[in-house]
């Protein structure tokens, strides 16, 4: 006789939207296995928005995630569309700051909130490819990072996909990934200041073949990327003086990275910044949610606050499609498609603001009319 499985639901992820998925599903009463790989490079200077707190609050963890740790951001500043600085302040903001996140403190803090509700939360734990048995159920093989790479199996009822970009889970169930370009970041940290007075605002700047973002951390570093397509010059060059050349030549980026000293003099890191979606968000069994469902431009700010919305929301929508709703996953699916009708209207209408380079490759491709291609809220003012 088979096993009644012994999870309700396994979360693959221990990110913002795999933590809140786990949230949702505990307090709904279900037994959840959230596993988080940790693997890749730590993740920094990431920005939530104030809005993000009205759903931390929701999921009963926003004291707890965000009181101590983090750097208050009181507004931000944007020269975009002009050489001109312009700032918005949080205090016109009804929901009061934002923050420039200590980000493996904030997903520490949520995985810790996940098993104090309730979950089980395993951490170092790959997800490998899971099997559908007989009985509709899961068998899910997992593999520990810290014995010697030692594997069990687990079985659970649902799949929830919240792996990032790469929807592992969700492509091996068939799922296909889509993308609207190929945005890249560059980023580097800059050394403490400890004499330098601090700006908390973060500050956008476009230039011909992108756009330059800073942020303070809460580690007194700061935080200085570039965002480009890989074919352009700076990305295409991969070498630390041409980075570091031009980020000194900026109008407004380079008067906040001159009081961290010449920068060092090593290549910038490279991450995936890319607009991407999975073509169904549901299938068989399981569901996607955070990156591994739409991944946004950071120019948008609403990574992180979709991860938190699409975690939540997937993780209400799995509770009731358990308890025998039929209609509950369509229902969250078309919740992700109205997120990204919202998200592409403001990216092309703030894309459309900067004219000054409309020849350039990087402006040409975004003043053009979106066409996904098959693949393996907040913006300046």
């Amino acid at each position: 006789m088979t096993p009644a499985p012994a999870h309700d639901v396994l979360i693959a992820g221990g990110g913002p939207a795999g933590c809140a998925a786990a949230l949702a599903l505990v307090r709904a009463g279900r037994r959840v296995l959230l596993a988080d790989a940790g693997t890749g490079p730590p993740k920094v200077g990431e920005a939530l928005v104030s809005v993000a707190r009205l759903l931390l609050t929701d999921l009963g963890v926003d004291r707890s995630v965000l009181d101590t740790g983090h750097l208050p951001c009181h507004g931000n500043l944007s020269a975009w569309g002009s050489s001109a600085l312009h700032g918005v302040d949080a205090l016109r903001d009804p929901y009061g700051h934002g923050w420039h996140l200590d980000r493996q403190l904030f997903d520490q803090r949520l995985r810790a909130a996940a098993r104090t509700a309730g979950a089980e939360v395993v951490e170092r734990t790959v997800v490998r490819r899971p099997v559908r048995q007989p009985d509709g159920a899961w068998q899910v093989p997992l593999r520990d990072r810290d014995e010697r790479g030692a594997e069990r199996t687990v079985r659970a009822r649902w799949l929830i996909d919240a792996t990032g970009r790469g929807a592992a889970l969700a492509v091996h169930a068939g799922a296909r990934r889509r993308t609207t370009d190929r945005l890249t970041a560059l980023h580097l940290l800059l050394d403490p200041a400890p004499d330098a007075v601090t700006d908390g605002r973060s500050l956008v700047e476009s230039d011909q073949d992108g756009w330059w973002y800073t942020a303070p951390l809460p580690s007194r570093q700061r935080l200085v990327a570039y965002f480009t397509d890989p074919d352009l010059p700076l990305a295409a060059a991969r070498g630390a003086e041409g980075f570091h050349d031009r980020m000194l030549a900026t109008r407004h980026i380079s008067g906040r990275a001159r009081p961290h000293g010449r920068p060092p003099l090593r290549p910038p890191r490279r991450a995936p910044a890319h607009t991407a979606h999975l073509d169904r968000v549901h299938g068989d069994g399981w569901t996607a949610a955070g990156d591994a469902a739409a991944a946004f431009d950071p120019l948008s700010s609403q990574g992180i606050l979709t991860a938190l919305y699409t975690g939540l929301s997937a993780g209400e929508a799995v509770d009731a499609q358990l308890s025998g709703d039929p209609t509950a996953l369509a229902g969250y699916a078309e919740q992700v498609a109205t997120a990204r009708a919202a998200y592409e209207y403001g990216h092309r209408a703030v894309h459309a603001q900067e004219t000054r380079w409309a020849d350039r490759p990087f402006w040409a491709r975004r003043h053009r009319t979106p066409n996904p291609t098959k693949t393996k809220g907040s913006y300046p003012t």
